[in-house]
């Protein structure tokens, strides 16, 4: 496995919660006070650990926060609904809570339909969006893993996904549950730092796993029926007006790349890179690639995210 470059930033990062119908928990990543500010959506059954190896990157000209969707790390439901909506509503509350200017969205597979939605619906508090190999209904979806597929439609059939994560909790310690994901989401896990997958390890065992099981099943649902139902969201999608990158892991098992491609084809303002022989999160097995790219295209927005005097603060 290989050894982190974070040691500038602590894994896990600062914490602060922000108010949004219910506690959020937002980790803050650092960065300079008067740097662009860039916050980072996490996936389904992700948190913000998942940014943890980006971090190191990009923080040296860019402030990087990151919130847990409800139900998510440590944020609790608390009453919330933890479905697509209810991560929109969340994220764009943290924003209304803390951002006094637009600031740059990133989202990583739930996290980008979550990220895109909220930019759709709330376009004046987004400059623009990075979509990491984002879960994007595209009509067409693509050739997807079986062991997705058959992962999806268990927990889809009510009572039979909660069983099914029931057990699965039972045989599995904390540490067996993050390397599963990892195997999952990387072409090479070996790639993310070792403090980073011992962060994921230890927030797993400190979390309530059947309470965050009830989340991860209402999410995933939600986000399974935004995708066999398209029309809807993809009239959302497309009135962004917003600058648009989109970085896909050549080898994603999720998410297939060629969904990406009919993504991007749709939309001509829209640009893709791809990171060859990486899977469904670059940000964790290829942050410095993912990080060269987000940078570089920041940098060339018309009007990127000022947290200057009177700009963007969470707090």
């Amino acid at each position: 496995m290989s050894s982190s470059a974070s040691g500038v930033i602590p894994v896990p990062p600062a914490a602060r919660l922000v108010e949004a119908a219910g506690p959020v928990h937002v980790a803050d990543y650092g960065g300079p006070p008067d740097g662009p500010l860039l916050v980072a959506v996490h996936g389904l059954g992700g948190s913000h650990l998942n940014w943890a190896a980006l971090a190191p990157f990009l923080t040296d000209r860019f402030r990087l926060v990151a919130p847990d969707l409800l139900g998510h790390g440590r944020t609790p439901a608390a009453g919330r609904v933890p479905d697509v909506d209810g991560h929109v509503t969340l994220v764009e509350a943290v924003l209304e809570a803390g951002s006094d200017a637009p600031v740059v969205l990133l989202g990583n597979s739930l996290g980008g339909l979550v990220s895109a939605l909220v930019a759709a619906r709330a376009p004046q508090r987004v400059a623009g969006l990075v979509l990491i190999d984002p879960a994007l209904p595209t009509g067409r979806p693509g050739l997807v893993h079986p062991r997705v597929v058959a992962n999806f439609a268990l927990c889809s059939v009510p009572g039979l996904g909660e069983r099914y994560l029931e057990v699965r909790r039972r045989r599995t310690t904390p540490e067996q549950h993050v390397r599963r994901v990892l195997a999952a989401c990387c072409v090479d896990p070996r790639r993310v730092p070792d403090d980073v997958v011992a962060a994921h390890v230890a927030l797993t065992a400190e979390a309530d796993r059947a309470t965050g099981g009830a989340a991860y099943l209402e999410s995933a649902r939600s986000l399974a029926r935004s995708l066999a139902r398209p029309g809807p969201t993809l009239e959302r999608l497309d009135s962004i007006d917003r600058p648009v990158l989109v970085l896909h892991g050549e080898r994603d098992l999720l998410v297939p790349l060629s969904a990406a491609r009919r993504m991007v084809d749709r939309r001509p303002g829209w640009r893709l890179a791809v990171a060859r022989d990486v899977g469904h999160a670059p940000m964790l097995e290829a942050p410095q690639w993912t990080a060269l790219r987000v940078a570089e295209w920041v940098a060339g927005l018309d009007s990127p995210a000022d947290t200057g005097p009177g700009g963007p603060r969470l707090s």
